[in-house]
């Protein structure tokens, strides 16, 4: 479903994507992680036909990330880290809005926004007041209907549990998990390492614009020596010991 070869993208002398192969097959679920800087967001873009890549090639659902960005976008759902709305609209305007960009029936699109609204809990709030009313969650919550609005074959997620509250959070988790069995891929891209952990059947780490570690969390757990993700990617991502170096700075603070 999704194949990238040698994938690279520079930004006049920065290297921040560097000759990335890897290939996700239908129905994965896949944790995408990294520390600030490590690329994931640049190869994001570049999947979502947002951003042309440097060199490399790459396929999203069969099509050419360079020669088919339309066809690309028709098939994807794409939950940004800050997705921006039109504020000055109302939930319900908005994503009528953005259901006509995908051609959806006006019935079938009326259909699909109420039921999101029911599953998020803005049901009442729809058509009552401007998006820039809204609260972080709110917002969160419309920016996912709005990605998932067309049953997108392929989803990227990029840090989609800002701003949700506990019981938001569980839903969407559940969600996802339910769309990956139901076939749906799935990258999902977060500094949560607990929530990766439990969630995805599969995780790939990157670092310096390289992938690091793709396999499964016992398995990456193992190629470490480590008892949790969050120490393997501790392992595998940082110049120092920072479990040491936190532990040291706590005495500093306490002297």
């Amino acid at each position: 479903m999704i194949r990238i070869e040698n994938l690279t993208k520079s930004y006049g002398e920065h290297e921040a994507v560097r000759g990335i192969s890897l290939e996700i097959r239908a129905g994965e679920l896949v944790g995408l992680l990294g520390p600030n800087g490590a690329g994931k967001s640049s190869t994001l873009r570049m999947l979502t036909g947002m951003m042309a890549p440097t060199s490399g090639r790459a396929e999203v659902g069969g099509f050419d990330i360079l020669t088919q960005s339309l066809e690309i976008k028709r098939i994807i759902g794409y939950v940004p880290e800050s997705g921006a709305l039109f504020e000055a609209l109302t939930a319900w305007e908005y994503l009528t809005f953005v259901a006509a960009l995908y051609h959806l029936p006006r019935e079938q699109a009326a259909e699909r926004i109420i039921q999101f609204a029911r599953f998020f809990d803005i049901e009442g709030s729809l058509s009552e007041k401007p998006l820039s009313t809204y609260s972080k969650g709110m917002r969160q919550k419309v920016v996912i209907t709005s990605a998932l609005l067309h049953s997108p074959r392929v989803v990227f997620f990029d840090e989609p549990l800002n701003g949700l509250d506990a019981n938001a959070t569980l839903s969407l988790k559940t969600l996802i998990q339910s769309m990956a069995r139901e076939g749906k891929t799935i990258v999902y891209c977060s500094h949560l390492l607990d929530v990766v952990e439990r969630m995805c059947e599969r995780v790939v780490i990157m670092h310096d614009g390289r992938i690091v570690a793709d396999g499964t969390v016992p398995e990456i757990k193992q190629r470490t020596g480590q008892d949790s993700l969050e120490r393997a990617f501790n392992t595998l991502t940082a110049t120092e010991n920072l479990l040491a170096r936190a532990e040291e700075f706590a005495r500093v603070l306490s002297q």
